[in-house]
């Protein structure tokens, strides 16, 4: 895996997706100006923030141009919290060193396509 990408796919799992299994308002964009008082904050924690178009393209890359068995994967490793990590891989029809490998292709092909959008 990619340690950046892995951080931008998380925070695009909270961004769009509300969140990574957390509690608290359940990423209301609402609630969320309210208790900022207006000033939207997209990410908290880490030092790192994501601009909402990075999370939009990945989105977009995610569920229009990303390989199917690549978005399958990252989709389970990202957004499915309730599944064990054998539910995830049986899901993909693979074990778990072709799921991490799949993964880590992801990461690439993401990030390649980031790269291109950025051009």
């Amino acid at each position: 895996m990619i340690p950046e990408m892995d951080e931008m796919l998380k925070l695009w799992a909270l961004d769009m997706h509300g969140g990574l299994g957390g509690g608290g308002s359940g990423g209301s964009m609402i609630a969320e100006l309210m208790d900022s008082k207006g000033m939207l904050i997209r990410a908290k924690g880490g030092g790192s923030r994501m601009l909402l178009p990075y999370s939009a393209d990945i989105e977009l890359i995610v569920n229009k141009h990303l390989d199917a068995q690549l978005a399958v994967v990252v989709r389970e490793h990202y957004l499915n919290h309730q599944s064990l990590d054998h539910q995830k891989w049986r899901h993909c029809g693979c074990g778990r060193t072709q799921f991490y490998q799949r993964l880590h292709n992801a990461h690439v092909a993401i990030a390649g396509m980031l790269l291109e959008r950025a051009a």
